[in-house]
């Protein structure tokens, strides 16, 4: 039986469902998903998720999607390593805070910012940029004195924000050296998430180069 991932290597959060899976060691079946084919419109894709997004994981018939909860589900299903989420309620609480900070901040403000003047040809709001480098000196200030996101031991939220931040960073809109707590994280985690150069990197290029297309496209 084989656990599928509905996925496309140029979004994040696919990405960051893809290293926290290495992380805990459990294998995926890649299916890659063309959204502006429509692919994730046909009635089996909808059957799945109504709403239609991805990652979509099915799991033998069991459909989840939402990338931090289809991670969290994975490590409960089939994870070995408590360390990557700790039982222990506070250390566990500084997980979660962590993938919720990615999900409603870090990547909400690089999204609000950066898609309606690259995709759909509005000015760039410099309020909005103010509010996505206001993020990133938030995280910088939670990983002050901490190796990793959430302690000195690498965990889930590691994954998923390694994912987001590789996005920000590969499109030049963000100068990480500007947070040191923030490049000094990232270039661990680089070294350290399990086959990150394939499961990140090469998807984290794969955007920019379709950002890159699309500015082409419009100035012609």
């Amino acid at each position: 039986m084989t656990i599928d991932l509905y996925f496309h290597p140029a979004s994040a959060p696919c990405r960051g469902v893809l290293l926290a899976a290495k992380l805990i060691g459990v294998d995926l079946n890649i299916k890659h998903t063309n959204v502006a084919k429509g692919e994730n419109m046909t009635p089996h894709f909808l059957k799945m998720n109504p709403q239609h997004t991805i990652p979509t994981l099915d799991d033998n018939g069991f459909y989840l999607w939402e990338s931090r909860a289809i991670i969290t589900y994975l490590f409960n299903k089939y994870g070995k390593d408590d360390s990557l989420y700790p039982q222990d309620p506070k250390k566990r609480a500084i997980v979660d805070q962590r993938f919720y900070f990615d999900m409603g901040t870090l990547l909400q403000r690089y999204i609000d910012y950066f898609y309606p003047s690259t995709f759909f040809g509005a000015p760039a709001d410099l309020d909005k940029l103010r509010k996505l480098e206001e993020a990133f000196g938030f995280l910088d200030v939670m990983l002050d004195g901490s190796i990793y996101a959430a302690g000195d031991s690498i965990t889930l939220a590691d994954a998923s924000l390694a994912a987001s931040v590789s996005t920000v960073d590969i499109v030049g809109i963000i100068d990480l050296k500007k947070y040191p707590n923030v490049n000094r994280w990232f270039t661990v985690c680089k070294r350290t998430l399990p086959d990150y150069e394939e499961a990140n990197a090469e998807g984290a290029a794969l955007f920019k180069q379709l950002v890159d297309q699309y500015a082409i496209r419009k100035l012609q």
